[in-house]
């Protein structure tokens, strides 16, 4: 196990106007052991940062430490970390017992019986013993990716890199892989970066989540913190499935005018937003009541546009009463033992103590919602 950090790590490519910052300062450190995620849209710089790590991108400036040792100028092969791609890279002509030993005969002096024992080991914890003597050609996607790791997990490195390696599988074989890399994650122990851009393997696998965009941390914290306590506009939208519905308000008083609706504020959250005056208003779709002479405040006409069945649960987008029918629309989630049709009417609730807003002009959270609840249930997942 090792610690890892990042201080200030900078990649841009090319000089002046015409260079891409790929990657602005950017500021972690990874606890031994831990499992953190970078997670962003395509090019936000996570890849990037992950070749820094592994010594195939130069630093434009800033530094990395491994054990607070500053490793910037060492090699690939110096730096006791080990990478698998999205790709796999496996070697086609060599079976999978030689793609796994190849790297330690390459870069160790280990005795070949030694390296047997040690390839013998990682394949009977991927469950690929069967499979040794097979080329790459003749595996599944889901075989091919267990030799990538294993590849990866005979050296025995500080830290493990992993680019997006479940992008090339099918959605089934995806989550079996999820669950069988965070029992690998715990067996092991070692600490691990993994890139995605998929926020469901951030939020299912981790046990912190980097946030990047355009190159720079959003946020760094817990899944449940980046879903209930967003640093911004940015994180809100990006975290969760369905995304966050946003509606742009201008201040006046305590209340927040919309387009469509007014929506009165407490004093409590008003504190909160200070002197802000461009709001934007949040809420999460499994937040958002659906019903029929739904009581209390923050209650608005609705009709239902577009009803998307799940099973489980069902995704409806519905509408305010005074949009045209071609407006956007507004994103709840219900049970999937309720029906609704195409042109309902429908009242629509947004309460006050499951709201999210952000500063209009710079994206900045003011106010989370409450988060009694969900701290509870926190407490009891990692007891």
């Amino acid at each position: 196990m090792a610690n890892l950090s990042l201080e200030a790590a900078t990649k841009q490519y090319g000089d002046g106007d015409e260079g891409v910052l790929a990657v602005d300062e950017l500021d972690l450190d990874i606890e031994s052991g831990e499992f953190l995620v970078l997670v962003g849209p395509s090019g936000c710089g996570k890849s990037t940062t992950l070749r820094m790590v592994a010594g195939l991108e130069t630093l434009s400036d800033g530094q990395i430490t491994l054990d607070e040792e500053v490793i910037n100028t060492r090699t690939p092969q110096e730096r006791d970390i080990a990478m698998v791609f999205q790709s796999y890279a496996l070697y086609p002509h060599m079976t999978v017992r030689e793609n796994m030993s190849f790297g330690l005969e390459e870069s160790t002096d280990l005795p070949d019986d030694e390296i047997e024992e040690l390839v013998e080991d990682a394949a009977e914890t991927l469950g690929i013993t069967p499979l040794l003597d097979r080329k790459p050609g003749d595996l599944s996607g889901g075989q091919q990716q267990r030799v990538a790791l294993g590849r990866a997990i005979v050296r025995d490195p500080k830290v493990f890199l992993l680019d997006e390696p479940l992008a090339n599988l099918d959605a089934k074989l995806r989550a079996e892989m999820r669950t069988e890399l965070q029992q690998l994650q715990d067996e092991l122990d070692t600490t691990t970066i993994y890139v995605t851009h998929d926020q469901t393997e951030a939020m299912t696998m981790s046990d912190r989540i980097a946030v990047l965009d355009g190159g720079e941390l959003q946020q760094v914290g817990t899944p449940m913190e980046c879903y209930h306590e967003p640093a911004n506009q940015f994180v809100a939208g990006f975290i969760g499935e369905p995304s966050m519905n946003f509606f742009s308000t201008t201040r006046e008083g305590d209340t927040l005018v919309g387009e469509h609706f007014e929506y009165d504020l407490s004093e409590e959250t008003l504190a909160d937003i200070g002197d802000a005056e461009d709001v934007v208003l949040g809420i999460r779709p499994e937040n958002v009541e659906v019903g029929d002479g739904l009581p209390g405040e923050h209650v608005f006409d609705g009709v239902v546009d577009v009803v998307q069945p799940q099973g489980y649960e069902n995704t409806v987008h519905l509408r305010f009463a005074s949009q045209d029918e071609d407006a956007d629309t507004l994103t709840a989630t219900i049970d999937g033992m309720r029906a609704l049709q195409w042109g309902e009417e429908v009242d629509i609730r947004i309460p006050e103590d499951a709201i999210h807003l952000f500063d209009g002009v710079t994206g900045e959270a003011l106010h989370n919602r409450v988060l009694e609840t969900v701290e509870k249930v926190e407490q009891i997942g990692t007891a």
